[in-house]
């Protein structure tokens, strides 16, 4: 949903989404098909740590066929849009969402599936990083750490109409 918000699309047909409608996972196959569909286009999966999880042995199917797909996740420790629901409409009862301590190391992920990784922490380290991952020849992977409770607005809350949108929290 950040790069919904934040990413300029500068021509049609580029944005493959599942809307926010809590598919998570949808990502890198999506990357990998459109991939497919594209060749010659650099296609990124620009994921939450979630949902690359689900999702993550996918990394052969890019391997096996020279997809070059480019990975970058935004990795906040959390299933971050249901932690943001269970703050938000759940009174903070947090409930199966933070992979603390527990979460694997995706830069070592990469490696394991015979790609390069490489991860972020600080903003100034960013460009440098991002550049190096959408220059490598085949799949490559951008471990990028952000807030663990920054949240993702505007939404609307479940079962309401465009009217009840939430702006910031």
């Amino acid at each position: 949903m950040w790069a919904a918000q934040h990413y300029i699309f500068d021509a049609p047909r580029r944005w493959l989404t599942s809307g926010g409608l809590g598919t998570m996972g949808f990502g890198l196959p999506s990357a990998i098909g459109a991939q497919v569909a594209m060749p010659d286009q650099l296609v990124i999966d620009i994921a939450g740590d979630g949902s690359f999880e689900m999702t993550l042995q996918e990394l052969s199917t890019a391997q096996m066929y020279g997809l070059p797909v480019k990975v970058i996740i935004l990795n906040n420790g959390y299933l971050g849009m249901v932690r943001q629901w269970q703050e938000l409409f759940y009174e903070s009862r947090y409930s199966g969402t933070s992979f603390a301590p527990f979460q694997p190391d995706f830069v070592k992920v990469a490696a394991a599936y015979g790609m390069p990784g490489r991860s972020v922490d600080r903003m100034d380290d960013l460009e440098e990083a991002l550049l190096a991952t959408l220059n490598a020849d085949g799949p490559a992977l951008l471990n990028v750490n952000v807030d663990p409770i920054a949240k993702v607005f505007p939404m609307v809350p479940q079962g309401q109409g465009p009217g009840a949108v939430i702006v910031k929290g």
